[in-house]
């Protein structure tokens, strides 16, 4: 057995997965949607999908009590394909769309979904400032390094001298590495899982849930269709999962655990600092308030301020 079996993951739990999901088989049912699944054969998508409707179900989190934010993009097609609240956005602009979201109702769960491109490219600045203000949210970044949905051309995460739709001549320039940009930024919470392994993607998700400040999950992502330099197979030789013996509530560990995408690709909670509050948690000005921006929103009569400007 290969040292990067899948088999190799040992979950923290005792307890299997389909054991604990017995339990919950309605709770579980209520999150699937009658839509039909529309990626192509092969997608980490429904890998991901898989993972995350379970995290929610042992989570205890219900249908109402969470938003899914999703960007466009491959991932932007399960916006319909579970039943939940859902939000189709702008490109690039889930993360911010999430954090006013997740500012106006602090009681809902939110969850902001988007692929490479938009997250380093179209949305990279909101990206920084999320990070640096600690919204209470988490993202799970679906990474296939490159654009999918637009059929394959290259993002700032294909790796270079593939062969990309616009680049057929092989990409000139040096991948980002998604995760040392984050930990670059002081994130509170960083992990890494691949979509071939819905255990350990559901464990990430359940942790990056529980995490109270901005919880960013990458997913390496197959894409079969487009992306033919990192399938399933090649993943599956160099992926290693972090033990133990990784202080994940170290920085500089984090960043050399999270540097290597050629060899060991390094899976788990890769940083974690708890002790930073959140960005509602900074809020001062409203200490003492019990309502959310969503509870004080009323009609108001401005007709009398109006009459100023006629």
């Amino acid at each position: 057995m290969s040292k990067n079996n899948p088999a190799t993951y040992r979950r923290s739990s005792a307890t299997s997965l389909p054991v604990l999901l017995a339990s919950k088989a309605k709770q579980y049912g209520q999150l699937e949607s009658e839509e039909k699944l529309t990626w192509c054969t092969g997608c980490g998508n429904f890998g991901i999908q898989s993972a995350l409707m379970r995290a929610l179900t042992l989570e205890n989190i219900g249908q109402q009590d969470f938003l899914l934010c999703f960007d466009i993009g491959c991932n932007g097609n399960g916006s319909d394909k579970m039943h939940a609240n859902t939000i189709h956005g702008l490109h690039g602009r889930t993360i911010s769309l999430a954090a006013g979201a997740v500012i106006a109702n602090p009681r809902m769960k939110v969850i902001g979904i988007a692929g490479d491109g938009a997250t380093f490219s179209e949305g990279v600045n909101h990206l920084v400032h999320a990070i640096r203000n600690n919204y209470p949210m988490m993202l799970i970044l679906h990474n296939n390094e490159n654009y999918g949905l637009t059929t394959g051309q290259a993002s700032a995460t294909t790796r270079k001298g593939c062969h990309m739709n616009g680049t057929v001549e092989g990409v000139t320039t040096e991948p980002l590495n998604p995760l040392q940009m984050i930990l670059s930024l002081k994130p509170t919470f960083v992990a890494r899982s691949f979509s071939g392994n819905v255990e350990h993607m559901t464990d990430m998700l359940r942790a990056g849930l529980n995490h109270n400040g901005f919880a960013v999950v990458e997913i390496m992502q197959v894409c079969p269709t487009y992306n033919k330099f990192t399938s399933n197979e090649w993943f599956w030789e160099r992926v290693k999962y972090l033990d133990e013996k990784h202080d994940r509530s170290d920085l500089w560990a984090a960043r050399k655990a999270a540097d290597d995408l050629e060899k060991e690709i390094s899976m788990g909670v890769i940083y974690e600092n708890r002790s930073e509050p959140s960005f509602l948690e900074r809020l001062a000005s409203r200490e003492g308030v019990k309502t959310t921006l969503v509870e004080e929103v009323e009609s108001v009569d401005v007709s009398e301020i109006m009459k100023k400007f006629q």
